[in-house]
């Protein structure tokens, strides 16, 4: 059968292996990782040099990107829908490249504010872009998988990030973070445009038009399955957002542990990575829904018990790395999970299904995850009540989303396993 040349030439090149495509992803998706927690063994010098009166203050470098993301995230699947996926990410990729030099070279707090949201606001279109991209190729539970293996890879960036950030800060000043950044994020920017065909097949493009915009954000909200776990990623998101926010303070003014902090959060991060790892192998025999269900249970459960440990004055620095560690490893079945079960319905119009997608979860994960941040106060109390508070709140949203039918695996018989092949 001889296919049409556009269709052809929409279809990845055979020298693209599959790890190649997960590695790729994987670094695309980094870059959001890579602006923030490198810059976490830094805040206190920062706020020095910058000015900063509050410490709880220095958190908004982190909360003004994730703003700036939410927004970003609106946009760029969209046109990446009209436009196709390569193009829209380039030059999103170059401007965030301009952005970090501004961080780079900003002496004031505000304009550190202002280039923070900026690059936020276009690495937005890393973040939704690259699920598209995964969409075009995948759905279901092989969706699932290939968005853990991505995780796998992409958790290794958060492991190593504060270490990286700690090591330019022995040898040079925290601007320096940002220069480097914006090299990492150029050289991926080269792998990107020499390597990666355009994904999204022509018949699937659409229009760009505020019809067809909010028909897809229409389906989305009418569709139970992908609206509710939009919201639920979203909260149980921002247990992992006031972590990213408290963390560097209770290392730091709790414990009295900078010198080991950089290791301590890879140990901590890195218990995603195992559990994006473990996913990507149990979800082909079990689901994305039990797996994300039952790790959810599991959060609150373990988060019930640290509060416990807390209120009875036995909290140490060992117990709370080895408690939050087991929390984030249950985040990691979530996360790819909860994406690949909300974007089932968008072969055509992924692109604003991902965008939407990211839009919610990051204005309610950010929102949501500042309160635990500014709730800081001297004690890990906000963040395990927080966690465990809006765990339970996501898992009452998955039980509304699934009709009270949890722990199952529909459409099982019409699910593959990921191959490098595009879906006809």
């Amino acid at each position: 059968m001889t296919e049409h040349p556009d269709t052809a030439a929409a279809q990845p090149k055979r020298d693209m292996a599959f790890r190649e495509f997960v590695m790729l992803c994987a670094c695309l998706m980094a870059m959001n990782a890579l602006s923030i927690d490198p810059m976490l063994p830094a805040l206190p010098d920062i706020g020095r040099d910058l000015s900063v009166p509050h410490p709880n203050d220095r958190q908004l470098i982190i909360s003004v990107y994730f703003l700036g993301l939410g927004v970003g995230s609106l946009l760029f699947g969209v046109l990446s829908d009209r436009y196709g996926r390569k193009r829209v990410l380039g030059g999103a990729m170059a401007l965030f490249i301009l952005s970090s030099i501004a961080c780079a070279g900003a002496h004031s707090f505000a304009m550190m504010l202002a280039a923070r949201a900026c690059a936020g606001f276009f690495a937005g279109a890393s973040r939704v872009i690259t699920v598209g991209i995964v969409r075009d190729r995948f759905r279901g539970d092989a969706m699932a998988r290939v968005m853990s293996l991505i995780f796998a890879v992409f958790m290794l960036i958060p492991v190593m990030a504060p270490t990286f950030g700690q090591a330019i800060l022995w040898i040079a000043p925290w601007r320096w973070i940002f220069w480097a950044l914006a090299i990492l994020a150029t050289l991926i920017l080269l792998w990107m445009g020499m390597r990666l065909p355009e994904t999204l097949l022509p018949e699937n493009r659409l229009r760009m038009s505020a019809g067809t915009i909010f028909r897809t954000v229409g389906t989305i909200v009418r569709t139970r399955t992908s609206i509710g776990y939009m919201l639920a990623s979203g909260v149980v998101m921002s247990g992992l957002i006031g972590f990213i926010l408290s963390v560097q303070q209770i290392f730091f003014d709790i414990f009295g542990a900078q010198g080991i902090f950089p290791f301590a959060f890879a140990a901590m991060a890195g218990s995603m990575g195992v559990g994006s790892l473990l996913n990507s192998r149990l979800v082909s025999r079990f689901g994305a829904r039990r797996l994300s269900q039952t790790a959810l249970l599991c959060l609150v459960s373990i988060n019930v018990v640290h509060l416990a440990v807390i209120l009875a004055g036995h909290e140490t620095i060992v117990s709370f790395m080895i408690l939050q560690a087991a929390t984030m490893m249950t985040i990691a079945f979530t996360a790819s999970n909860f994406s690949a079960i909300s974007m089932e319905p968008f072969a055509k119009g992924a692109g604003v299904a991902s965008s939407f997608q990211a839009f919610l979860t990051t204005a309610v994960s950010s929102a949501l995850g500042s309160l635990i941040g500014q709730a800081f106060n001297g004690t890990t109390l906000p963040l395990t009540l927080g966690l465990a508070v809006f765990g339970s709140v996501s898992f009452l949203i998955v039980a509304w989303a699934e009709r009270g039918n949890l722990f199952t695996r529909p459409h099982h018989g019409a699910l593959r396993d990921p191959e490098f092949e595009p879906l006809h």
